[in-house]
């Protein structure tokens, strides 16, 4: 009997192994779908096209997965998607690998709507995944206010309104910021609510006294002559039975800058003003809209000084208690005015400003009497927060700063000045006030008119009890990280990055301080090295569209965009800096597959390069600023060591042949000819006037010149060796020293990468003694500067040199898409071993999902693992040579079939572990 029960419980013990064993290999098997995108945002509001463009990603423990098949299914409510039924589109099994750019097509989207989406794959292993869980987007207003109008505390006279082309003495004052309120009443059941606001130049909107969304400096800046944008908040939450308040404050920002105070420009496109229309769903299935009109009543408010470049001042006597709540009476309000706005209304569909990073003090000094200095220790854009106790109408300035003079007081004389904050107190207890309507690149915060807390106040000033600086930047999620055994690499990292966090706002800015203007070259030479780290897919859309919205009759885009100051010259019009027209559009299409972008920006493309075509004499261009900020004999500037010609023409051959690629793509043949064919003009007329046979150099031999004729295809192949080598013999020549500026240095970098000589690029970086990174930080930096020098007469907050951090991702870590790759598809794993760096690890979310690359060099032993995404493939380039022991994933494969020093393997998806053993 005993042996009976023993064989039994045996029997149980197997059928339950068996039973786990099935069950972890059913779900090793899986394919999962994660991280549903609509145009490019997860639950976006306020969507604006009619064929919004879905994507996700594929998870899988399996290695070689690839989708065959998806299901797509989308309905108005949530309950009918859980039942798996798509009343407004159900794909149906399509046949297809495609898991980005989907566009919808299902029934007409319907203005504010809600639409609740999922998805299920196939794939190549014959699994099919359990349905996703569910995402929704909401739509926008599209084009529907409902009655609503623009309405405003005053109107600006048309006679007085001051734009971009009439220079820089406006003369208007506007001395109201107005706030202004309405009560509503909500009697039903709420289902759903959502306002839909704008505010020029900037808002910030309260519902029953609390602030509505995150968001900071809403909406983004744009050209306000064509349109403005608004933003979509859900306050389903914030609402309550019965009575409810709209409470709006409206800041200047660049649709009015005033002239008193520090200005790199002044505007008057008209005084602050807000447009709001609030959908109520019923739980009944009704709706009530809530709309701007003049039954809104309108005061001045506490904020009596707002400029974008000036600061602001806020006076918290001129406060009025309750004002944004329901029962404050505002009989002495006036009704607000009904105005004109800008004509053409869009969603603000891109990731907005806000708060993040807090920085307390490191230090407080007192250089003189009367002056207290915090030292935050980090240089980044934001708004410095001041808490405070005092006596009703006392007043403290705040003065930020990036550097200090000699004395130990802040210094802005190199960007402008004066620059301040003030704050008038009410005199009631402990109180805290931030600026809303303007940032400022600062690490220093001098405190004038009060006594730090605990330090001797015979004049019984104001005691500050906290000073601190909230870093302000775009919301763009963070998708990379990199680190290295190189500490001064990793330094140099930092310091990029801080100066891209802080220049990543409503537009790419050259600074956070001086202009805060769309200097378009930036875009798309540091545009790389951004888009490793941040998510700014939804932002590069929007800069299309300043670009769009930018250009002239003529067909120049700007070198800033949106053109708040229409500067002359070169300034004005530099090829370099108006190609990101083209170029821009182009990256998108590479990196997140976007054909759309290509679409839309087509007919600026067109006049732009048919602008071009007018400037050229005998296809040469040789008007811009050219290399601006190179090291040459003189101060940093305009080129110095490389002829305009050279960047502004290969620019334009580089125009020509990403055109030529986008006709074909869009279904253009006839102007895909067109364009090669003078692309092959430009080339031979480039080449004619800068290539010198003899000596196998381009122009003045600069670093720039070489390069970027080896980077734009424009130099022969037979000769492209002996240019690169030229490339190589300079630098070694001056040391390694670099001196290529804003234009040239990406080139340089990327060909010398191309050309596998990444250990020229790691002599020129690795260093504190000259020019460059290192030499910055050595001078105490902690964010990149606008010249190599880090000199103290410019910005010392400037991402425009930025270029390394796209070597790091894709150089030192090896993660690069492939030779015409869309969206990272298809993946090049090829890690660069220099000098003494031993180990260095990247990530980088792709459209696709997830890659790692993390490698380490030890005693002979290279090791590399990796992980590459399901639905995409990758070649991993090796380090080896011909008596290499290598294993993959601990299975010993041959050696041989090198190139160039470096083992070969394509692999599927996966994570993989590679060693390299060297006898």
């Amino acid at each position: 009997m005993r042996q009976i029960s023993a064989f039994i419980a045996n029997i149980k013990k197997m059928l339950i192994t068996l039973g786990l064993t099935c069950l972890l290999t059913q779900l090793y098997a899986q394919v999962k779908v994660t991280g549903l995108k609509c145009e490019y945002r997860e639950n976006p509001l306020g969507i604006e096209t009619l064929n919004p463009r879905l994507s996700w990603q594929l998870r899988s423990q399996q290695q070689n997965v690839m989708q065959t098949a998806y299901r797509v299914l989308v309905a108005d409510n949530i309950e009918l998607l859980a039942k798996n039924i798509g009343n407004i589109w159900d794909s149906k099994k399509m046949i297809s690998d495609a898991s980005i750019q989907v566009k919808y097509d299902g029934a007409k989207l319907q203005p504010t709507k809600v639409y609740y989406w999922k998805v299920m794959v196939w794939d190549n292993h014959k699994n099919t995944s359990s349905w996703s869980l569910p995402a929704n987007w909401q739509m926008s207003v599209l084009g529907n206010w409902k009655g609503a109008n623009w309405i405003a505390y005053e109107r600006l006279a048309d006679a007085q309104r001051f734009l971009p082309a009439q220079g820089d003495n406006n003369l208007v004052k506007n001395k109201v910021l107005p706030i202004l309120r309405r009560e509503f009443t909500v009697k039903k059941a709420i289902k759903r609510a959502t306002v839909y606001v704008a505010g020029l130049g900037h808002f910030e909107l309260s519902l029953n006294g609390n602030k509505v969304g995150d968001h900071f400096l809403d909406a983004g800046w744009v050209e306000y002559e064509k349109h403005a944008l608004y933003v979509t908040f859900d306050i389903t939450k914030a609402l309550k039975q019965g009575t409810n308040a709209f409470g709006m404050m409206l800041g200047n920002g660049f649709y009015y800058v005033p002239s008193e105070r520090y200005h790199k420009l002044t505007l008057a496109y008209g005084y602050p003003k807000m447009i709001l229309r609030t959908v109520l769903e019923f739980t009944d299935g009704s709706t009530e809209n809530i709309i701007s009109d003049n039954s809104w009543k309108a005061a001045p408010g506490p904020v009596t000084y707002s400029s974008i470049y000036g600061g602001e001042d806020y006076n918290a006597l001129l406060e009025q208690a309750g004002w944004k709540m329901p029962g404050f009476n505002d009989v002495s309000w006036k009704h607000a005015l009904v105005v004109d706005g800008p004509e053409q209304l869009t969603s603000q569909t891109a990731t907005a400003l806000k708060i993040f990073d807090t920085f307390a003090p490191k230090k407080i000094s007192q250089p003189k009497k009367g002056i207290w200095v915090y030292d935050l220790g980090q240089n980044a854009s934001g708004i410095p927060k001041l808490v405070v106790k005092g006596k009703a109408g006392d007043s403290v300035i705040m003065k930020p700063a990036e550097l200090l003079a000699s004395d130990g007081t802040i210094t802005t004389q190199p960007i402008g000045t004066p620059v301040f904050f003030k704050y008038t107190l009410k005199g009631i207890g402990s109180e805290s006030w931030q600026p809303q309507f303007m940032y400022y690149g600062f690490r220093y915060i001098q405190i004038e008119g009060a006594v730090p807390e605990g330090e001797p106040n015979p004049d019984h000033l104001p005691v500050v009890t906290g000073v601190f600086g909230l870093h302000t930047r775009n919301s763009a999620a963070t998708i990379g990280s990199f680190s290295c055994s190189n500490e001064l690499f990793n330094k140099t990292y930092k310091l990029i990055d801080w100066a891209i966090r802080s220049n990543t706002s409503s537009v790419f800015t050259d600074c956070p301080h001086r202009e805060k203007l769309g200097w378009l070259e930036e875009a798309h030479l540091v545009g790389p090295s951004i888009r490793y780290n941040y998510d700014i897919a939804s932002l590069c859309r929007k800069v299309v569209r300043d670009m769009i919205n930018a250009q002239t009759p003529e067909g120049l885009v700007t070198s800033t965009a949106p053109e708040y100051a229409r500067f002359g010259g070169p300034f004005r019009d530099s090829p370099e800096w108006g190609s990101n027209s083209i170029i821009m559009p182009w990256y998108m299409y590479e990196w997140y597959g976007d054909k759309d972008v290509l679409e839309e920006a087509y007919p600026m493309m067109k006049r732009y390069l048919a602008y071009l075509e007018t400037k050229a004499k005998k296809h040469i261009l040789s008007h811009g600023l050219g290399d601006w900020y190179d090291i040459g004999p003189k101060e940093p500037g305009p080129s110095q060591l490389t002829p305009n010609g050279v960047t502004a023409t290969a620019t334009y051959y580089y125009d020509l042949t990403l055109m030529t690629k986008i006709a074909l793509l869009l279904g253009k043949p006839i102007e895909a000819d067109a364009y090669k064919e003078l692309a092959v003009k430009v080339k031979q007329a480039y080449n004619a006037a800068f290539f010198k046979d003899k000596t196998k150099q381009y122009a003045s031999g600069s670093q720039t010149a070489n390069a970027i004729s080896v980077y734009m295809g424009l130099v022969e192949p037979e000769n492209k060796t002996a240019v690169v080598e030229n490339i190589v013999k300079e630098l070694k020549s001056r040391k390694n020293t670099l001196t290529a500026g804003d234009i040239g240095y990406r080139y340089l970098l990327r060909v010398l990468d191309d050309a596998g000589r990444s250990d020229v690029i790691y002599d020129m970086n690795n260093r504190s003694d000259v020019p460059g990174y290192g030499y910055q930080l050595a001078k105490g930096a902690t964010a990149l500067t606008e010249s190599w020098q880090g000199a103290e007469n410019a910005s010392n907050n400037h991402f425009m040199l930025g270029h390394l951090m796209e070597w790091f991702y894709s150089g030192l870590a090896g993660i690069r898409p492939a030779a015409h790759s869309v969206g990272f598809r298809q993946i090049d794993i090829r890690p660069e071993v220099v000098g003494d760096v031993n180990a260095a690890k990247a990530e980088y979310v792709s459209p696709y999902g997830l890659i790692k690359s993390e490698w380490k060099h030890v005693n002979g032993t290279f090791e590399l693992r990796t992980l590459i995404p399901a639905n995409a493939s990758a070649a991993i380039y090796l380090p080896a040579m011909a008596n290499s022991q290598i294993t993959q994933n601990g299975k010993t494969i041959a050696s041989n079939d090198l190139k160039e020093g470096r083992k070969l393997i394509q692999v599927g998806s996966g994570e993989y572990v590679f060693t390299v053993k060297n006898n």
